[in-house]
């Protein structure tokens, strides 16, 4: 349905058409007249289908056609993470561009300062993280006593972040007198009872199945053993050409890891998590929209503020231990009508997540053959199949060697190197066993262990899916002879970037 159908007025008409946006999602077009109607809503719907669109449309016509004198944001819009409330920001612009409105997102990690004076200038629309809004109330900053609209975006997530405490104290500060809306991708049995206390005979829109995946996605598994993952990860990024990548790990640590791993290798990286800093990630994520980097390694607080249309591949590199955020990782892909590819990692201790997102999903994820490929990951079942204790903070973590690993690809045999980081030492042609002293010392050099048995060359320089699989396609290409026929002196590493690269 087309959205001059749905009663929107003209100047959000032509808002959309400058845009581009001719036709209404199927969340759309089933929230916008029932929130013009002046209907409470719970929208149920896949991450990546519209749902912001869907609410605040209404919300801008709504406050465009009764207008107020009072003092404070007319409409709140509450969402668990600051990359999420930028982005909401953002589109309440796009949609509203024409109307006479001022939007203001304020959350934590930068200065709140700005925000006050911002907020003294008068806001009509607030979009915040909970925190930094209780904040700013305590410090009598901003009265929600003007508010008309309540809006809770991703409120599962908002509950799995702790943020339930915060929410109600928000709740009890807005008019009893409101519209309310919730919307999210999952409906737990949380959030369902939340709804009866905060939203007056709301209307239930579920678009699709509870925490299906888009069909677009194409979804694998690869079964490798932690010490392998890193070695997978470059081939894949290396043999595919992935031009827009999005890696999800589990812990912020491994996150800076991850991303050193791949710039060392040549491939322009950043890191995302909850102990960089505002500008850091806003830095990371315009970086990465604007294509300066390719690749973005990111814990969950990425799952769901993250909207760039055209990354191509999610990769989990660390399975999530909540099966529903692994709906929203890899709704980061397939957005605004594109295919996308998602990629997953699972080691034996990762076994257990992955089954309980294939019964959440309801199928089953075809498998991936590698020359990693772990048989003790594929078919671990019990004890085996769980996390380890991370407890002490100088535990290594499960399955990690006591012998570390480097992955510059420029390694010699020998472990010293230079004080600021770099690597002196010309990339070695080989990707298989190494010579001399090298051949046992567990090294990566172009991104394989120089320790790999003899019988790994049976298996294929690619990777095929499994065959159960029917699909068409032609699954993952093998390594081409230009990355096999590089020679030792072709390349320098230095800081993660190779000298004749610009």
């Amino acid at each position: 349905m087309e959205f001059k159908s749905l009663g929107i007025i003209e100047p959000i008409l032509v808002a959309l058409a400058q845009k581009g946006y001719v036709e209404a999602t199927p969340i759309q077009e089933k929230a916008i007249p029932l929130l013009l109607e002046g209907k409470d809503v719970v929208g149920i719907a896949q991450t990546g289908t519209g749902k912001t669109a869907a609410f605040s449309i209404p919300v801008l016509q709504k406050l465009s056609e009764n207008r107020s004198n009072g003092q404070g944001p007319r409409a709140l819009i509450l969402a668990p993470t600051r990359e999420l409330a930028a982005q909401i920001v953002e589109e309440f612009k796009v949609y509203g561009k024409l109307l006479d409105f001022t939007y203001l997102a304020v959350y934590g990690g930068v200065g709140i300062i700005p925000q006050i004076k911002s907020l003294k200038r008068g806001v009509d629309i607030l979009i915040a993280t909970p925190g930094r809004l209780l904040d700013l109330i305590n410090q009598k900053k901003v009265s929600l006593t003007n508010v008309e609209f309540l809006v809770l975006d991703e409120a599962d997530r908002m509950l799995d972040m702790g943020f339930l405490k915060d929410v109600d104290k928000i709740v009890k500060m807005v008019p009893e007198k409101k519209q309310t809306l919730f919307f999210s991708a999952t409906m737990s049995k949380e959030i369902n009872e939340l709804s009866k206390r905060f939203l007056d005979d709301p209307v239930k829109i579920e678009i699709t199945p509870q925490s299906t995946p888009i069909d677009k996605i194409e979804q694998c598994v690869f079964f490798v053993d932690k010490e392998h993952k890193d070695e997978l990860l470059l081939d894949l990024i290396e043999q595919q050409k992935m031009s827009c990548v999005l890696v999800f790990v589990g812990m912020k640590h491994r996150a800076n890891k991850v991303a050193m791993i791949l710039s060392r290798n040549g491939i322009w990286t950043s890191a995302i998590h909850g102990n960089k800093t505002q500008i850091q990630r806003e830095k990371a994520l315009r970086d990465f929209k604007s294509g300066k980097i390719k690749v973005l390694v990111a814990t969950d607080i990425a799952a769901r503020g993250i909207d760039v249309q055209n990354i191509s591949h999610v990769i989990n590199y660390d399975l999530p231990n909540e099966s529903e955020n692994y709906v929203h990782r890899i709704g980061r892909t397939a957005r605004a009508g594109n295919d996308g590819v998602a990629y997953s990692f699972c080691s034996a201790e990762d076994r257990n997540y992955l089954n309980q997102i294939e019964r959440i999903i309801k199928k089953k994820i075809e498998q991936a053959e590698h020359k990693w490929h772990s048989i003790n990951a594929k078919n671990a079942k019990g004890v085996n199949a769980k996390p380890r204790s991370r407890s002490g903070s100088g535990s290594r973590g499960p399955g990690r060697s006591s012998n570390s690993r480097s992955y510059s690809r420029d390694r010699n045999s020998s472990p010293s190197r230079s004080r600021d980081g770099r690597d002196s030492h010309s990339r070695g042609s080989s990707y298989g066993k190494s010579n001399g002293d090298n051949s046992s010392s567990g090294r990566v050099r172009a991104g394989r262990t120089s320790s790999r048995s003899d019988d790994s060359r049976s298996r294929s320089s690619g990777y095929r899916r499994g065959s159960s699989s029917s699909s068409g396609s032609s699954g993952f290409r093998g390594r081409t002879s230009r990355d096999q026929g590089r020679s030792s002196g072709s390349r320098r590493v230095a800081m993660g970037r190779t000298s004749n690269r610009r």
